[in-house]
């Protein structure tokens, strides 16, 4: 797969991604993380399903609590599964997911591997924010390919949370 060549911004701010570009009619890749009981969780745990693959630098900055916080609200009517990647400890995922009731969405740390970021192009390269994943939404149909794929190009803005569960409900 070609290396990504894209950056997003922080307030302004330019920070390059790093990694594989994968985008829209590719598989997605296979990762396994950990989970907020320190046990592996992987991808493939949800093949067969459509699966909302929603990322943040940080569960404990507000963008990334309200992105969780809605796509956390969306699972917990059903129907939907929505793995949420950073590389937050599992402790401070946990304690996250307890303090807000999030317990429809799936929260995965790759905080051993820094594997996932690489993966899925979505590693911030350089700066402050160096090895942390940037803001982006990805779904994925039952067969395992990515069917929607959001970037977003300002971390300091919210994604564009219509679009990714329009594509989500429009497989089931």
């Amino acid at each position: 797969m070609a290396q990504r060549s894209m950056t997003v911004t922080l307030k302004g701010t330019p920070f390059p991604l790093a990694g594989d570009a994968v985008g829209v009619g590719d598989p997605a890749p296979g990762f396994t993380g950990t989970g907020l009981d320190l046990g592996d969780v992987s991808l493939s745990d949800y093949a067969g399903q459509t699966v909302i693959l929603s990322t943040v630098p940080s569960l404990d900055t507000g963008i990334c609590d309200l992105q969780t916080k809605r796509f956390n609200q969306e699972a917990a009517g059903g129907g939907l599964v929505v793995l949420t990647v950073s590389c937050d400890l599992p402790f401070a995922m946990k304690r996250w997911c307890g303090a807000t009731d999030s317990e429809a969405v799936v929260c995965v740390s790759d905080f051993k591997s820094r594997s996932f970021g690489k993966a899925y192009g979505l590693e911030i390269a350089d700066g402050p924010l160096k090895s942390l994943i940037a803001r982006s939404v990805m779904v994925i149909d039952p067969s395992g390919k990515i069917v929607y794929q959001e970037i977003v190009p300002e971390i300091a803005q919210e994604p564009d949370y219509d679009a990714a569960l329009e594509a989500a409900k429009a497989l089931a």
